[in-house]
């Protein structure tokens, strides 16, 4: 399972490899529910890349307010009806949407701890009615996640009895923190966030007319920077250096890279400022003054 989530999370880190940001800076966004993977994969793309990833993490259905209302980041990971409308109105780069996970949503108690029956809809209302208390995040927080399973209490509450032992609380570590303090019997939450801590136990998916899964997808955000504004600072090395005459293998032995390295930052760099040969990238550099 673990393993699936990390296959996953290198497709997004795809993504980042054609990311517009400075080397020290490509500013990612992304909810809880892929940071283990994202964790691990990295820095492996920082190693293989010479880039620098800074990853913010929020629930979300707040990131998407946060991409609409401005915020600056070169990707973003959002739930993929988000992502789409997002592209629509322009805050996201058109084709640049890649889905990379599916998530479900879980039932998770602290390890060791009794796990409640939950195989059929009638077992999990059973087991809720018999809780003293049961977690999950704030939906106002903005959680794809918590809205649902604040959706679907309030649906199977019309008494608010079930209200009554609710306790919420801020997305991801506040939560787990809460179950496994022993503040309730058991939390509800998407799937990768409860295996990614290995003080929690899953105790499975939502029963199945329960479920609900969100499928995220990473985007690029749209800039208003020109072309050059988005090479990183090895890329705008070897740009100053190809204008300048010098080959793959002088370029190389100068930045002390592989000429394979310096042929791939050479294809991104035609790539970013959509030219087509070294000739186009002289005139470019000349025409915006990127040389002395």
């Amino acid at each position: 399972m673990t393993h699936r989530w990390i296959v996953l999370a290198v497709a997004s880190l795809h993504v980042l490899f054609t990311a517009p940001g400075r080397a020290a800076d490509i500013i990612l966004v992304s909810p809880g529910a892929v940071s283990s993977s994202l964790a691990e994969l990295i820095p492996r793309f920082e190693q293989a890349s010479g880039h620098k990833v800074g990853v913010r993490y929020a629930p979300a259905l707040a990131l998407a307010d946060r991409i609409r209302n401005g915020e600056a980041a070169d990707v973003a990971i959002l739930g993929e009806p988000a992502a789409d409308a997002l592209q629509k109105t322009g805050r996201l780069v058109p084709s640049s949407k890649l889905v990379i996970a599916t998530v479900g949503v879980g039932v998770f108690v602290r390890r060791g701890a009794a796990m409640p029956d939950i195989a059929t809809v009638d077992a999990f209302l059973r087991s809720v009615a018999a809780a003293k208390a049961i977690a999950y995040s704030d939906p106002a927080l903005g959680g794809t996640a918590a809205n649902h399973v604040g959706r679907l209490m309030d649906s199977l509450d019309p008494a608010g009895a079930i209200k009554a032992k609710t306790k919420l609380t801020p997305p991801s570590r506040p939560l787990a923190d809460f179950v496994v303090a022993g503040g309730a019997d058991f939390g509800l939450t998407q799937i990768t966030e409860i295996l990614a801590d290995p003080r929690l136990a899953l105790v499975g998916p939502l029963p199945g007319p329960m479920q609900y899964y969100t499928r995220y997808a990473a985007s690029l955000v749209a800039s208003d920077k020109s072309p050059h504004e988005t090479l990183s600072d090895r890329e705008f090395e070897v740009l100053r250096l190809l204008v300048e005459g010098l080959g793959p293998t002088e370029i190389g032995e100068r930045l002390h890279l592989s000429v394979k390295t310096v042929s791939t930052h050479k294809t991104r760099i035609l790539e970013k400022l959509k030219l087509g040969s070294t000739a186009e990238l002289v005139r470019y550099a000349l025409e915006h003054k990127l040389v002395g």
